[in-house]
Order: structure tokens, then C-alpha cells, then sequence
């Protein structure tokens, strides 16, 4: 049941493509962000933070958004290894925030709660995405790099609008449950109050963010399991494309089925054959021989924890995320449990390790689609994304030896103890 998450959040994000929300994004995180030092690599960054919310997946925001991104930069006279670099390093927010197919791929096989993944990503996604701006201003102050755009109060004040109001909704249902209606009807008069708002306004970008509100807030609520919050991704979609934005065609939605049946297929056959191997490793008991042998090395679960990273870190430069997860979580997650290590804490763990996998030749699927994208040759793709690292590794740490940050706000919502 968790698999039928797979094809409904890819279909969401191509609806959402094809809807053109990405050029929405684009223009808000613009307005938000554009007038900083290095602004569209600013601005590269919040798209994929937004997009992530949608999509579920690097590849998408890699494909996505991240072709209007590097096209935008190289047009404002950024070198091309900057584009590349930025939107390559940004594209590991997909399966971070929620929804995250890897997180429901890694819940399926470690019997973890998937609400419980999505809750966790929230907080290191959004450590993340600070250190990843911080590198954008240092790289910006060090090369020279100008704003983007002219600082503009009126869009600046209209993107903060924007986001009020999506802190705004949540918090209205809330006095209005407080006051005594019922959450439904409390639930209906904040979307109407959503509609009337965004169509008086007519907001760039309001609309995309509060997809994962939606997702969140219903997940949270008990109204949908994960598996049925792809469903309402897919149905919040096509009402932005067919009613909200009217951009849909049925030559565009054929386009995304087609598009989201060819990543499923090749999604699904990578866990099938991985789900064999998975099983032969373990009905010939390798899996147990391999644990051994990695509890003769060592008990101290932080010293596993240090291997764990060298090793999928390792195995993420020549397999696909969902083979490696389906394939190492057997392995490894006896010794996960008996070392008091929390499998969700170890879920962002690995999930991030293969991130930055998917970023290093000689099979890391981002750098391919990048490499494609701008035009370059794989070699000068994998040199520019490099120095983009430094982000990443700094936050695999924080969130490897500071289990808190994952664990903190699942915790607090009562989906683990």
C-alpha cells in the first residue's frame, strides 16, 4: 500500500509542471529574494525549497525548475558552473521536506512510520537551506556577485504577503476551532478565505505553497495517511491547472501521464529487482553475516553511525536511492535497533547520504541531468559542484550527531516517543 505513494507524487509534480506553478515560484522567490547579493542563487534556492513540496524527488526539482533557474543565471551573467552547482546542491531539499518518495520507499522496508519521515525532514530541510544561503552569500561577497534585481518594497511587501497568509490559514483554522466550530467547517471557511484572498490578489505563488500545508495539515489532522496526502497532491494539482490557473490542456496532461508512467515503471522495476536481492541477502543469512561483522568492528553506535555515512556515501556514487535504501536497510537496521539508535533519525541519515551520492559521478543521476541541462561535459559538471558540497557534508554532520533536530518535531506531534 505505502508503493501507491510513488506514481501519485510523481504525477503530482509533473501536474504541477505543467500547470506552470514552477514559473510562479520562480517570479515570487524572485521578488523575496532577487534584490540579495547573488540574488538568483538566492533565488535558486527558495524555488527548490517551495518545489520540494511538490515533487517529492532531486530529479524533478533537477529537471524542473532547476532548468528555468540555471537559464535565468547564465542569462544574468553568472559562469555556467555556478548554475550548476547551486541547482545541483538545492535539488537534495526534494527528498528532505516532505512529501519525499525516498522517505516512503525507506518507511515501506524499516516498518517506520511515514508520517513520522515527513515530520523529521522538516527541521534538517530547513538547516539546510540556511547553511546552503550562507554559502550563497560567501561565494557572492568572495566573486563579486551583484543583486539581480532593483529592491523593490512593493514586491517584497507582496511576497511577505504571500507568505502571511500562509501562516495565516493554519492559524485561522485554529481561532475558529478555539471559538467552537467544528475542524471541518473551521477547515471550510479558511479555504474559501484562501480562494477569495488569492483571487483578489492574484498571487504568484501562494497557491504552491501551501501544498505542503495541505499535506502536512491533513496527515497531522488524521484525515489521509501518506499514501492518500499523494492523492490529494494529485487532485490539488489539476484544481491549480484546470480551475485556478486554467493552463492545463490535454495534450499537457497526457504529456504528465505519460511522463509520470515512464518514472514509475522505472521506479518500481528498481525496487523489484532490489527487493530480490534484498531477500536472497537475507534467506541466505549474508545480512546476518554482514551484521556480525559489523558489530565485531564496533558497538559504539556513534562510530557506526561515522561508518554508516563513509559507507552509503560510498554506495550512493554507483546505485540508485531507492535500490541502495531497499537494499542496505535489511542489512543495517538490526544494528540500528540494537544499538538504541531511533530508525527515523537513521531514515534522514542515510536518505541524506544518498543526496549527495546522487551528486558524484561515476552514476550520480542529478549530475547526468545537469550536465544535460547546461550543456557541459560530466567532468566540468562534477568540478563545479564540488565547493557546493561544503554545505552538505556540514549539515550530514549536525544531523547525524545532533538527533534532536530530527527528532524534536515528530516527537513533539506524538508520531514517535
Amino acid at each position: 500500500f505505502p508503493l501507491l505513494a510513488v506514481p501519485f507524487f510523481i504525477l503530482a509534480g509533473n501536474l504541477m509542471n505543467v500547470a506552470g506553478v514552477t514559473g510562479r515560484i520562480y517570479a515570487f522567490a524572485v521578488a523575496l529574494v532577487g534584490w540579495m547579493k547573488g540574488g538568483l542563487a538566492q533565488v535558486n534556492i527558495i524555488g527548490s525549497v517551495i518545489f520540494s513540496g511538490m515533487s517529492g524527488t532531486a530529479l524533478a526539482d533537477a529537471a524542473g525548475i532547476g532548468t528555468i533557474e540555471i537559464k535565468a543565471m547564465r542569462d544574468h551573467g553568472y559562469p555556467v558552473e555556478a548554475a550548476v552547482g547551486v541547482t545541483a546542491v538545492s535539488a537534495t531539499l526534494g527528498p528532505i521536506f516532505p512529501p519525499s518518495l525516498p522517505f516512503v520507499i525507506y518507511g515501506m522496508m524499516a516498518n517506520v512510520s511515514i508520517g513520522a519521515l515527513f515530520m523529521a525532514g522538516i527541521l534538517p530541510g530547513i538547516v539546510m537551506t540556511v547553511l546552503m544561503m550562507v554559502t550563497v552569500a560567501f561565494m557572492a561577497h568572495r566573486k563579486g556577485w551583484g543583486s539581480d534585481a532593483p529592491f523593490d518594497v512593493g514586491k517584497l511587501l507582496a511576497a511577505s504577503l504571500e507568505i502571511a497568509v500562509v501562516i495565516g490559514i493554519p492559524l485561522l483554522i485554529y481561532v475558529l476551532v478555539y471559538a467552537g466550530l467544528s475542524l471541518n467547517i473551521s477547515v471550510g471557511i479558511a479555504l474559501a478565505v484562501l480562494l477569495a484572498i488569492d483571487w483578489y490578489f492574484d498571487f504568484s505563488a501562494v497557491m504552491a505553497l501551501m501544498t505542503p500545508v495541505i499535506l502536512i495539515g491533513g496527515m497531522v489532522l488524521g484525515w489521509f495517511t501518506p499514501t492518500e496526502a499523494a492523492v490529494a497532491a494529485v487532485i490539488w494539482s489539476l484544481f491549480l491547472g484546470l480551475v485556478r490557473y486554467r493552463t492545463m490542456t490535454l495534450a499537457t496532461l497526457a504529456k504528465a501521464g505519460f511522463d509520470t508512467i515512464e518514472t514509475t515503471a522505472s521506479v518500481l522495476f528498481i525496487v523489484t529487482a532490489a527487493s530480490v536481492f534484498a531477500w536472497l541477502l537475507t534467506v541466505s543469512q549474508a545480512a546476518q553475516l554482514l551484521s556480525d561483522l559489523i558489530l565485531s568492528i564496533t558497538e559504539n553506535k556513534w562510530v557506526f553511525l561515522i561508518l554508516v555515512n563513509i559507507l552509503v556515501l560510498f554506495v550512493g556514487c554507483f546505485l540508485d536511492t531507492i535500490a541502495a535504501i531497499t537494499i542496505l536497510v535489511p542489512i543495517l537496521l538490526p544494528i540500528v535497533l540494537r544499538l538504541g539508535i531511533d530508525p527515523v533519525h537513521f531514515g534522514l541519515i542515510i536518505t541524506l547520504n544518498l543526496m549527495i551520492g546522487l551528486l558524484h559521478p561515476p552514476l550520480g543521476m542529478v549530475l547526468f541531468v545537469l550536465s544535460r541541462v547546461a550543456g557541459l561535459s560530466v567532468e566540468r559538471t562534477t568540478r563545479a559542484i564540488l565547493p557546493w558540497l561544503i554545505p552538505l557534508f556540514i549539515a550530514l554532520l549536525a544531523i547525524t550527531f545532533i538527533p534532536a533536530i530530527t527528532l524534536w518535531l515528530p516527537t513533539q506531534l506524538g508520531l514517535i516517543r
